[in-house]
């Protein structure tokens, strides 16, 4: 079975922000990368939409949870800084056909944490914005990362 590992879309500039990062949305980029996203990710089989509490990300999740009707549900274990371990434990609970959002750092760590245990990864190490692995899982463990760079919107 299959679970969606989803880098938030494109953002405003980080350095330009100067409110709290966690409210930080997409750019315009971003919401059209993010309703892109919409016909990739239905591959998964949707059950569940899960997103760091960072709006970026729950942004991301939007347009899939309004196709699909399935709530995006906030968990503190995708937030930024958020170590491997508590990413996994998420991970290894999450239901097949969930889609999870987070960030650029927690995403190689926990992916390089599952290679650790024996996972193949077809793609690169690092995810840019709006990009995704389709984690494979097997009897609990997961065993392939494949690949889906981010939606061409030009």
């Amino acid at each position: 079975m299959v679970i969606a590992f989803v880098r938030h879309a494109h953002a405003g500039s980080r350095s330009a922000w100067t409110d709290d990062d966690k409210l930080r949305p997409l750019s315009v980029k971003g919401e059209r990368q993010a309703a892109a996203l919409i016909n990739e990710l239905r591959q998964v089989g949707v059950t569940a939409l899960i997103s760091s509490p960072y709006l970026r990300c729950v942004q991301t999740l939007q347009p899939l949870s309004e196709e699909t009707g399935i709530a995006v549900t906030v968990d503190e274990r995708l937030s930024e800084d958020s170590s491997f371990e508590v990413t996994l434990s998420l991970l290894e609970h999450a239901p097949d056909g969930a889609v999870l959002c987070s960030h650029g750092d927690v995403i190689p760590a926990t992916v390089d944490a599952l290679v650790r245990r024996g996972m193949f990864v077809d793609g690169p190490a690092a995810l840019r914005k709006g990009a995704a692995y389709f984690l494979h899982r097997d009897g609990g463990m997961f065993t392939r990362a494949d690949y889906l760079p981010p939606p061409d919107i030009s």
